[in-house]
């Protein structure tokens, strides 16, 4: 869609970079001299793990879609009225119904599924779309009339669009930029189900390298493909002959430092023009291991069309001042606090490690979680669980009742990624431990090496439990998690050694904590989670 229209604005990931300079910018003065009483955000203006950004402006609201692969629901959409504070209001993939190993079964999709894929708005017919495609292999579309859902697969389409971005043309045309180092152009059929016609329309010069990531504009008649240069750089394609080009490129920032200590460059991402006509670029800053973190800069134009991000002292800003845009209709709910599983429905902010086995688990005033996997893999265990862990730092808890639980069975809360642990309960021959396991591994290709050591444990009496994760996300090391536990709620015991959570980026997606019941031996126990509360320090 045209961005010059006030109200229709729809709006990898390869090596880890955190190296210093700047492109073709313009320099913003330190955020010490702006005015005491401007206020200001500060970056990352989400420290929660949503990479591969796409967003829009529907009217007064951002909408903002993000990359989940293997956890299902796939692709959250996240709402806000200021660009700066976020909430998450529904996923555009309900369930990952891409195959057997989205599963868990006989299969796994880590590092798999919902990759870069881009959301935007038709207004002709009020419909939000999402588009991606899947194990390189087909590409999906799902729309809804509301960025909340209900979601519906609309069509599937045989060429695989890789790191897509869609635009809906000023004259309602659909268009899909997509591909890595060539660039392609696809316009789809009026319904959107079909793809009409393709088109190479750039070739990426030797002299850059790879670029993808594809986010596609329509600005003052002219149309824009943006492009990263994984993980360090952020190119711009421009035609002024129309979709299928040619086009010309300029690079938009190279080896930019960022403003997270310890991470990478800000790159991948999108657009977005605010209600009084100023621009803003919301990409990712690499910051593991707790993943890939929003961070947004404005952005002004030069007199012939080109994007300039603005910097602060020749970085990324920390801060900035903040967008102006009208009071917001509300406060947008927390990634963070207490969740007591109220109502019969998980809220927006769980993802399920695979798709979950939707008889073993139910919410009812509280998260009921039945043995769905026998297995001694919590890799293989279906029904996991997971939350993002906030940054800088953050603590879960979880209030656990394993009166239920079964010989054999396996529940607690874990720091879950391609290296992992865990600190929960064990039921063996009628006794009860609480454990603290370290040493679950996969190699390159996610494969299990290691299903964990047991290095720490105590009884516990009763059959109620108070579990505890904290995390240390910051990049740029290798960072602890520690594991306690309470029988009280009040007071608690610190169990088994410091866990190093590693920061290679390959697994792509960061840390999570999880939340898991499995069984060793034979399924019927279960466990009942009455609380979880994330917070910060």
């Amino acid at each position: 869609m045209d961005l010059s229209c006030p109200h229709q604005h729809p709006s990898r990931r390869r090596a880890l970079a955190a190296a210093t300079g700047l492109a073709a910018a313009a320099i913003l003065p330190s955020a010490g001299a702006s005015s005491a009483a401007a206020a200001q955000y500060t970056n990352p203006v989400i420290w929660q793990d949503f990479a591969d950004i796409d967003v829009i402006r529907v009217g007064d609201t951002y909408y903002a879609s993000a990359s989940t692969m293997h956890y299902s629901p796939g692709a959250p959409v996240l709402r806000s009225y200021d660009l700066v504070n976020w909430e998450i209001a529904g996923h555009s993939v309900p369930v990952l119904d891409f195959g057997a190993k989205y599963d868990l079964n006989g299969a796994r999709g880590y590092v798999r599924g919902i990759w870069a894929s881009s959301l935007a708005y038709r207004p002709s017919n009020r419909t939000f779309y999402w588009l991606g495609q899947i194990d390189f292999a087909r590409t999906y579309v799902y729309t809804a009339p509301a960025a909340e859902g209900p979601w519906n697969r609309l069509t599937t389409i045989s060429t695989p669009y890789y790191d897509a971005g869609l635009l809906v043309d000023s004259d309602d045309t659909l268009y899909v930029a997509y591909g890595n180092t060539t660039i392609s152009v696809a316009q789809l059929s009026p319904d959107g189900r079909t793809q009409v016609r393709t088109q190479q329309v750039f070739t990426t010069p030797s002299s850059v390298g790879t670029l993808e990531g594809a986010r596609f504009y329509k600005i003052n008649g002219q149309y824009y493909i943006f492009l990263t240069r994984p993980a360090n750089g952020q190119y711009i394609l421009k035609s002024s002959s129309g979709p299928f080009g040619p086009y010309t490129m300029r690079q938009v920032l190279l080896d930019l430092r960022g403003p997270i200590p310890g991470g990478g460059v800000p790159h991948q991402g999108g657009l977005v023009r605010t209600q009084s006509g100023a621009w803003y670029y919301l990409a990712f800053v690499d910051a593991y291991p707790g993943g890939r973190m929003p961070a947004l800069a404005p952005v002004t134009w030069t007199w012939d069309g080109w994007p300039v991000v603005q910097l602060v002292d020749g970085a990324w800003g920390t801060s900035y001042p903040s967008p102006t845009v009208p009071a917001p209709p509300r406060q947008v709910t927390p990634l963070t606090g207490v969740d007591t599983f109220d109502g019969t429905t998980l809220k927006p902010r769980w993802e399920w490690n695979h798709n979950p086995d939707n008889t073993k688990w139910s919410v009812d005033n509280g998260l009921t979680l039945r043995t769905a996997t026998v297995t001694g893999d919590l890799y293989w265990a279906r029904n996991t669980l997971t939350h993002r862990i906030q940054g800088p730092t953050s603590t879960a808890t979880v209030q656990l009742d394993h009166s239920s639980m079964r010989d054999g069975d396996r529940a607690g809360l874990a720091l879950l990624r391609d290296s992992s642990a865990w600190i929960g309960v064990r039921r063996d021959g009628g006794a009860t431990r609480v454990v603290m396991v370290n040493g679950l591994t996969m190699d390159s290709n996610w494969n299990t090496t290691g299903t964990g050591t047991e290095v720490a444990s105590a009884p516990v009496p009763g059959g109620r439990i108070w579990l505890r994760a904290s995390a240390d996300i910051r990049p740029g090391a290798a960072r602890p998690g520690t594991f306690s536990y309470s029988t009280d709620g009040t007071t608690f015991t610190r169990l088994g050694p410091a866990f190093s959570m590693g920061n290679d980026w390959r697994f792509f997606m960061g840390y999570r904590f999880a939340l898991f019941n499995h069984a060793t031996q034979a399924l019927g126990g279960a466990v009942r989670v009455t609380r979880f509360e994330l917070s910060t320090p």
